[in-house]
Parts: structure tokens; sequence; C-alpha cells
């Protein structure tokens, strides 16, 4: 199923043309069927065709879409809350949001590391064949010296071998993680492992907690305006969370809310289990007291998401200077490589 999603450009204009055709009185049957309408063969236009005919036989349209198998399961979801709480429309917006975001984010990864990538695979081509052409020829030079010089000269081979293939072996496997991330950006199912990647990457691992914090308060946000009591709104919510760190603490945060000797608030688990940082959960409680806890909700839903934006571009604005400074140093080491022998050989004459 993951391989037919739709990419995040798609998810944006789908979500952002229904939302539209929502604001203007449309039914979702003919919103889609329009959308069907208006595109050429293509994948796009298979999802709508099977979300038009799942309308009209009466299913929801978060059941229409989870039929197609186009969409993430954070989409669905998130559609399925709208439904549910009758914001159907606001959610969408937001969708259109997050995923056209993700696609700038992904176009600006691809970007970042494709040139450089296949720079990378140029360098390895050179590494290996000095390593394994270039300096043999230099070795055979060097049986053919007598004493001292002979001597002299395979500490220069030695030296210049092992930088060779430590070059080598570096710069293949710096090319293989770029070519991999280039690659991998190209649809739905690839990105969501690059997004799993960048979990345990320590440059980008904040940026992912903070990302599926914002798409975790946005469902709270819709579940707690539908009416819902926040243990129930909580347990739902947690059910679009695919971060693992960030699952634990909310299934914790909950089972507090559900103690029956001790129960805490919705501001006070959120807090208690660090899920928050300290300033957003009092803002949290203030909002709750307040009576517009769904509203702060949703302010923080954009606050985390911004965040987890900035701290994103600011890491692949590393990325290039990165790669670039390290195809420098390739590069010095080739050359190192092969000017070794020849300083030895001339160090051995003189």
């Amino acid at each position: 199923m993951a391989q037919n999603l739709l990419e995040s450009s798609a998810l944006s204009a789908f979500c952002g043309s229904i939302a539209t055709m929502l604001s203007a009185g449309i039914q979702t049957d003919e919103a889609v069927l329009m959308l069907a309408e208006n595109r050429e063969r293509s994948r796009f236009q298979e999802v709508c065709n099977i979300m038009y005919h799942k309308l009209v036989a009466g299913e929801s349209f978060s059941q229409a879409m989870r039929a197609s198998e186009g969409f993430p399961h954070y989409a669905v979801e998130m559609a399925e809350t709208g439904e549910q709480s009758g914001h159907l429309e606001q959610v969408l917006r937001n969708l259109e949001l997050y995923y056209d975001e993700e696609d700038r984010m992904f176009s600006k990864l691809r970007s970042s590391v494709g040139y450089p990538a296949a720079l990378l695979v140029i360098m390895a081509v050179i590494l290996l064949f000095t390593v394994m052409f270039i300096l043999p020829v230099f070795a055979g030079v060097y049986h053919n010296l007598e004493g001292s010089l002979a001597a002299q000269s395979l500490v220069s081979i030695g030296l210049s071998s092992t930088i060779g293939w430590v070059a080598f072996v570096i710069t293949v496997v710096c090319a293989a993680v770029a070519l991999y991330l280039s690659f991998s950006t190209r649809n739905e199912a690839g990105r969501a492992r690059v997004m799993r990647l960048f979990e345990k990457v320590p440059l980008t691992s904040r940026a992912m907690y903070q990302l599926a914090l914002s798409r975790f308060t946005a469902a709270l946000a819709t579940y707690v305006s539908s009416g819902v009591t926040n243990e129930e709104a909580m347990t739902r919510a947690i059910a679009t969370v695919e971060h693992e760190k960030l699952a634990e603490r909310l299934i914790a945060a909950r089972d507090s809310m559900v103690d029956l000797d001790n129960p805490r608030s919705l501001a006070q688990a959120i807090s208690e289990y660090g899920v928050f940082e300290p300033l957003y959960s009092r803002m949290l409680n203030v909002g709750m007291r307040s009576g517009s806890s769904d509203e702060t909700l949703a302010q923080l839903s954009q606050t985390f998401f911004d965040d987890a934006v900035m701290q994103i571009d600011h890491s692949l604005d590393h990325v290039e200077p990165l790669l670039a400074a390290f195809l420098t140093v390739a590069i010095g080491a080739t050359l190192i490589a092969v000017m070794l022998p020849l300083i030895g050989i001339m160090g051995s004459i003189g």
C-alpha cells in the first residue's frame, strides 16, 4: 500500500481543493468527481475515482480515503477526526499546509544532496582507480630499487595505499547515504523511511519530535473541539502518533488521566510527563482554565510545526556545505595518495 500513496504535493493539492469546494457549498462526492475530471490519467485520478464511487455508495469521506489506499495513515485519521467534530474543512486546510511544507522540505533535501552525491560517486571511482591501478605502478618501480631506496619507498607506498583505501571507503559510504536520501524522497513511502531515519539522527531528532508533536496537538485540538472528554480525545489523538518516544510519553500521560486513585487533568498529565516544554504546558493550563483549550491547542500545534520546519531548514542548510567540505578532503586524499610515492622516490634519490 505504501508504494501507492500520493506524493506530498498531490496530497496538498487534494486537501486544499476539497476544502475550497466545501467552503463553496459543494458536496464531498461532487468535489471529488470534479477533481477527477480535471486531471489526466494518473494515480491522482485513480484515487479520486475510487473515492467518488465509495462516497456515492454511502461511505464517509475518511472511509473513502482509506479505501483508495492513496493517503497516509495520519491524513485519514485527521479527516475522520474532522468529520466527527464537524471541522472537516479546517482539518483539510491544515493538511494542505502540512503536506505543502513537507514537499518543500524534501525538495530542498533533494537539491542539497543530489549534486554532491553525483560528485561523490565520481570521486569514489577516481579513488578506486588510483589505489587499484596507479599505485601498483609505483609499487612495481619500488621493487626495482635497491637497498635503502627500496625500504624508504615501501613506507611511502604503504602509507599512500592506506590513505587511498580509507578515503575510498568513506566516500562510498557518504555517496550511498546521499543517493539513498535523494532517491527515497521521490515517493511518499520513501519519505516515511527518511522521516524515521531523521528521528534517529541527532541533528534532526528534535525537529522530528516537534513535527510529531504538532500532528498530535492538531488532532487533540480537533477532538477536544468536538465535545468528547479529554480522556477520549487523548486516546484518539494518540492513534495518530507514529513517533515512538512521543507515543511512550503520551500513553503514560493518558494512563495518569484515567488513574482511579489520583487522576490528572489533561494539562497536568502533559506537564508531568514532559510532553510539552514547561512554557507550553503553562499555556495549555491557562487555556483550559479560561475554557479555550481547543483554541490553545490549535495555536500550540502551529507553533510546534513552525519550530520543526525552522529546525529542519537549519539542518538542511548544513548538508551541502558538509558534503562540499568532504569532497575537498577526498580530492586532497587522492592527490596525496598519488604524490606520496613520488615524494618517496625523490627523497630516496636525494
